[in-house]
């Protein structure tokens, strides 16, 4: 029996990135070290970072994909478009939780933030799945494949290379073997190299030997092989 071949998912790989940087950053918060202020500011260092990523993560998605949804059927992006502004309410309160905290390191104070940053968590949790389900089925029902890859290189235009930095920190260790093959091959050349002096300080040796022969590059000597 044939089947059809997968569909473009323009929200997968984003998701999945978004997915370990909010559950990583849920962990760092649940062990911050109250009584060493480098461990309490490079934990809320983080929780700003994540705040700002999932800002931005939610207005591409406003600016690029709910047109797309909308000219397809209205009202279509409507429930999820209410949800990004309910999030960025909860951003803002976490902000705000998280500079009390900075300013007056208590337990009490640090224990509600990570219980708030949990709640946030597990709302986006759900969130992205109505996105990957409901919405990639408007969006595979009226746009090919190529229209959708086009979507996605609108959304990348508008990041600058800090940002990108940022979502590739992420997103390699985030994808499985094959999609992380095909986003590094898939780079231009002058950016491959950098990228992959990132991938090696974030995979362990089986996943780098896993990339490499995925890539046609020679394994390190040493490394274990998988």
């Amino acid at each position: 029996m044939r089947t059809s071949p997968p569909r473009f998912d323009i929200y997968a790989p984003i998701h999945k990135a978004l997915r370990l940087f909010m559950t990583d950053t849920l962990q760092r918060l649940g062990r911050l070290d109250l009584n060493d202020p480098q461990d309490l500011a490079a934990g809320l260092g983080q929780l700003d970072t994540l705040l700002d990523a999932a800002s931005s993560h939610l207005q591409h998605e406003n600016d690029c994909i709910h047109p797309a949804l909308e000219a397809q059927q209205a009202g279509a992006s409507q429930r999820i478009a209410g949800e990004h502004r309910e999030h960025l309410d909860s951003i803002a309160t976490l902000r705000a939780h998280a500079a009390a905290l900075r300013a007056a390191p208590e337990a009490a104070a640090a224990h509600r933030l990570y219980r708030q940053l949990a709640a946030f968590i597990a709302e986006n949790f759900e969130h992205m799945d109505v996105e990957e389900t409901r919405h990639n089925q408007a969006l595979w029902a009226g746009y090919s494949d190529a229209e959708l890859q086009a979507i996605e290189h609108r959304i990348l235009a508008g990041i600058g290379p800090q940002e990108m930095s940022l979502w590739l920190r992420w997103l390699i260790p985030a994808l499985n073997p094959t999609e992380r093959a095909q986003l590094i091959a898939g780079l231009p050349p002058a950016a491959r190299e950098p990228v992959l002096d990132s991938a090696r300080a974030l995979l362990d040796d089986g996943a780098w030997a896993k990339l490499c022969r995925a890539l046609g590059r020679k394994v390190v000597p040493g490394l274990v092989e998988a």
